[in-house]
């Protein structure tokens, strides 16, 4: 069972219900592009019909209807993992959603997992992420910008342990000026360029990655 969302009233949660609920052509194409897929996108959450909830853990594979036969979800992350913003399937495709609206929600902190056993799981899937993406090393995914870190170590357990044809869409809205976000798409390029850098990605972005940019201008007068 995923998490019940409030009608979003600001940034990525009041764009992310508009834009799957009330203009999801706006993303359709460009989406169906970055994942290289023909069929329908049929977007699973955050469905207004659904009280907009958000899934985690096995609620998110049972509502993509993925099984994982290599190694499973609970034997690589603890429970309570990442909540995720938007859920879809395009055929077989399978895609992974996490919003932004301003450049301050990509400077997450350090993980904060409390129990030993749960940082332990942690810091082992991100050691095996790093380097099946051969990030730099030497930087600690643990400590710095951990949200986006957990983001791909989940798309690597999909997609490279288990042979899910699995894609992890950032969504990016721009112009969201209640939010101070990027007034353009270059704009939020420099900061992600940025990220990259620092997190030992740059010129190693994985495979099944995309970043996608949607202005918000054109769902202003959505309604969901």
């Amino acid at each position: 069972m995923g998490t019940i969302q409030p009608v979003g009233q600001r940034g990525s949660l009041k764009w992310t219900q508009r834009l799957v609920n009330g203009n999801p052509g706006l993303i359709d194409p460009a989406l169906r592009r970055a994942v290289g897929g023909s069929g329908q996108v049929d977007w699973l959450s955050p469905l207004a019909a659904d009280d907009f909830r958000e899934y985690r853990d096995q609620g998110m594979l049972d509502l993509l209807d993925v099984s994982l036969p290599v190694e499973s979800l609970a034997d690589f992350w603890p429970g309570r993992g990442p909540q995720w913003d938007a859920l879809a399937r395009i055929g077989d495709k399978v895609v992974l959603v996490e919003a932004k609206a301003h450049v301050g929600e990509l400077l997450s902190g350090a993980c904060r997992a409390s129990s030993p056993r749960s940082r332990h799981m942690i810091e082992k899937a991100l050691d095996r992420t790093t380097l099946a993406y051969r990030a730099r090393p030497g930087l600690d995914w643990m400590q710095r910008f951990y949200q986006y870190a957990n983001r791909l170590a989940h798309l690597y357990l999909l997609r490279e342990v288990n042979g899910i044809d699995a894609h992890l869409v950032f969504l990016y809205f721009v112009n969201d000026r209640e939010m101070k976000g990027p007034g353009n798409e270059g704009e939020w390029r420099i900061a992600i360029q940025v990220l990259h850098e620092a997190m030992g990605l740059r010129g190693r972005v994985p495979r099944g990655v995309h970043d996608l940019f949607v202005d918000v201008s054109e769902l202003e007068g959505v309604t969901v």
